[in-house]
């Protein structure tokens, strides 16, 4: 690659960083339908052909940050068991847990899905994400007569979901190694079967 086209492609990448943030920083403060393409390009620095260089509306932006936003998730939930032929759960550590590390990485999407109604659907998105890897990775493993996998996995999804959305409640107020940790502490507790005395 020539120092000219390499140039090149670090400005578009920066522009479209710029981009990107500049929409989502907007999003905190109004709602998607009444985002213009001028509001993104004045936050942004750059001038209106620039961005209908790479885009045509504000849509395409926002399905560019969300397609981003599902390939690291795929990528980060599978991180434990990537490249391993057999995983073994009792084996998990809490450091190979990725999950919490793609959430802060895309803090301010993840935010936006949880405060506003634009990404409000994400949240059943990302469920049937996580379900389907699960399915499709682990679907012959359960052995069990009586688990429905598909349950199984709804309810892995949902319950992974449902510990994100209250950390973005917290305000991010715990690290994601922590989440990590209390994540890896969840499963060895519903590994372990214990008996409980319900206060009633």
């Amino acid at each position: 690659m020539s120092i000219k086209n390499e140039f090149m492609d670090r400005r578009i990448i920066r522009s479209k960083k710029a981009m990107k943030a500049a929409l989502l920083s907007l999003m905190t403060e109004k709602e998607f339908r009444d985002i213009t393409v001028t509001d993104i390009v004045r936050m942004a620095d750059i001038n209106r052909g620039t961005f209908y260089k790479h885009y045509q509306t504000t849509e395409d932006i926002l399905e560019e940050i969300t397609d981003e936003v599902i390939l690291d998730l795929i990528d980060s939930f599978r991180e434990p068991y990537k490249n391993m032929e057999v995983f073994e759960l009792t084996k998990l550590t809490s450091t190979a847990i990725k999950i919490f590390d793609h959430v802060k990485r895309f803090a301010e999407f993840y935010s936006l899905m949880v405060r506003t109604n634009t990404l409000a659907g994400f949240q059943h998105r990302f469920c049937g994400i996580v379900k389907d890897v699960v399915l499709n990775d682990f679907k012959n493993e359960i052995s069990h007569p009586n688990i429905n996998v598909e349950l199984n996995a709804s309810y892995q999804a949902y319950a992974i979901l449902g510990i994100i959305i209250e950390w973005i409640n917290g305000g991010f107020k715990y690290s994601s190694t922590y989440m990590a940790e209390q994540l890896l502490e969840f499963i060895r507790n519903k590994q372990s079967n214990p008996v409980y005395k319900p206060r009633i």
